[in-house]
C-alpha cells in the first residue's frame, strides 16, 4: 500500500465527514465539497491502486 492509497482513504473519509455535516446543518456547499473530497479520494486511491499493480 503506497501514499496514495493512504491519502486517498483519507481523503475519502473526510469527504463523508463534510457531506454528512453539511447535510445535518443544511448546508449545501458544504454537502458539495464533501462529496468533491470523496470523488477525488476515490480518484487517488484509484491511481494508488494502479501503481501497487505496476510494481509487482
Amino acid at each position: 500500500m503506497n501514499k496514495d492509497r493512504i491519502a486517498g482513504s483519507a481523503k475519502q473519509v473526510k469527504g463523508s465527514i463534510k457531506e454528512t455535516a453539511g447535510k445535518a446543518l443544511g448546508d449545501s456547499k458544504l454537502t458539495a465539497e464533501g462529496k468533491s473530497d470523496k470523488a477525488e479520494g476515490k480518484i487517488q486511491n484509484a491511481i494508488g491502486g494502479v501503481k501497487d499493480a505496476l510494481k509487482k
